[in-house]
């Protein structure tokens, strides 16, 4: 059903272009973004089934990885079929509630994994500069409630935004979302009538999450460098620090695609279409992919255990 109303319609379902501009591209694209995110769910995969397997692996920053991980693979499973049928069949079209519910999930567990980023600070803060009450404080119920505190506040936070777009939003311009995912931007802005309240709330939340967590991360880690720093050897400092470095690692990769994702789309208004969306794709690719790689690289006994595993798959029967 498509009504007419001037030069606005009331849409059931949306056109997702893809990549624009690299549309001859498509089939090859599908070639490096198909690798990427079966290395995403691999690697993810492995993470959630080394800790499992690996009981001295029983402990809140391993639990927080698990969460990271079932993060990890909704966000790039919520694009990345999608992305692939474009590339392989052209199906572009999107229903308005798939297309509303891909906005929410994207959306939420970005916000849920920004969360599990600033608790993951907050475990370290504890493992550092209070190291006696790390284990009475951080309680494996208390770990439960922190990740379903990230995850009821990503609800809370990103639940209004697809239903302020259905309220206040039914008329649009045209149905053609230039974009391969339903980003919140990229579908209010074809909207007719008085988006102020849309774009006010994501911005809004846009500040809550990334600035206000990122302040938070910061203030944890000048306190753990401070703390460092009043270690009696520089062995005992380069240890100490050694067990953040996979924490450092995973916010970096996670915080920096998304600035530069931002800036380039709010500031590069002479940047082409397909940068702006191919750097949006691989913001949700990136972290997938590199967060196990950092973890089983970084962390002595994620990566033995990985390497016990291989030596006995590989052993003659």
């Amino acid at each position: 059903m498509y009504t007419s109303n001037n030069a606005c319609s009331v849409p059931t379902s949306f056109w997702l272009t893809g990549i624009p501009g690299l549309e001859s591209l498509h089939i090859w694209l599908s070639i490096p973004f198909g690798f990427m995110y079966l290395l995403a769910l691999v690697g993810n995969i492995t993470i959630l089934a080394v800790i499992k397997m690996e009981r001295s692996l029983h402990q809140p920053m391993y639990f927080f990885l698990c969460m990271l991980a079932v993060i990890d693979l909704v966000l790039s499973t919520s694009t990345m079929p999608k992305l692939l049928t474009i590339f392989w069949f052209g199906a572009r079209n999107i229903g308005l509630d798939s297309c509303l519910a891909q906005m929410f999930f994207i959306h939420c567990f970005a916000t849920v994994e920004s969360g599990i980023f600033l608790a993951m600070a907050y475990d370290r803060y504890v493992a550092i500069c209070d190291p006696l009450h790390h284990t009475s404080v951080l309680t494996h119920a208390v770990v439960g409630r922190l990740g379903m505190a990230a995850l009821l506040r990503g609800i809370l936070y990103i639940g209004p935004l697809p239903l302020l777009i259905r309220l206040r939003l039914p008329l649009y311009r045209t149905r053609i979302i230039a974009h391969s995912y339903c980003e919140h931007m990229a579908v209010v802005t074809l909207a007719c009538g008085d988006t102020r309240v849309n774009n006010l709330y994501g911005m809004g939340i846009g500040f809550l999450v990334l600035i206000l967590d990122s302040l938070a991360i910061t203030a944890s880690y000048v306190m753990i460098f401070k703390a460092v720093l009043g270690l009696a050897t520089h062995d005992a400092r380069f240890k100490t620090l050694g067990t953040c470095s996979s924490h450092i690692c995973a916010i970096l990769v996670f915080y920096i695609p998304i600035a530069i994702s931002s800036l380039t789309h709010r500031f590069g208004h002479h940047v082409p279409p397909h940068i702006h969306i191919l750097l949006a794709n691989l913001y949700l690719l990136i972290p997938p992919i590199l967060n196990p790689v950092v973890y089983a690289v970084r962390t002595k006994q994620i990566r033995k255990r990985l390497l016990h595993i291989l030596k006995a798959e590989t052993r003659p029967r």
